[in-house]
């Protein structure tokens, strides 16, 4: 799988996005047609803690799958949309299984 990470107007420091690549990685153990995998890391503009953005977009055939998640640390953010992106992930695989 083609992973991009992309950090808007701020720099993503090498430990970050490895343990965002880990993460999405292991996505392949569920599903492993996955074609390209995108991230968007960007701070929002408000006075909360929890102002930290992870977007991630995963291409698979046929389908987009999409999650977005905010929390006080890009890792926790990351974390919680790869686990959304899981659970989509195994109900598409299931949806697949059913129709064979």
């Amino acid at each position: 799988m083609q992973l991009k990470v992309h950090s808007i107007h701020f720099d993503a420091d090498i430990k970050l996005v490895n343990f965002i690549e880990q993460k999405i990685n292991k996505l392949t153990l569920f599903y492993d047609d996955i074609l390209t995998g995108e991230v968007f890391l960007r701070i929002d503009k408000s006075q909360d803690t929890a102002n930290k953005v992870a977007e991630i977009r995963l291409l698979i055939p046929g389908k987009e799958l999409f999650a977005k998640r905010r929390c006080k640390s890009f890792e926790e953010a990351a974390d919680l949309a790869t686990e959304a992106l899981r659970r989509q992930v195994r109900k598409k695989k299931g949806k697949i299984l059913q129709s064979h």
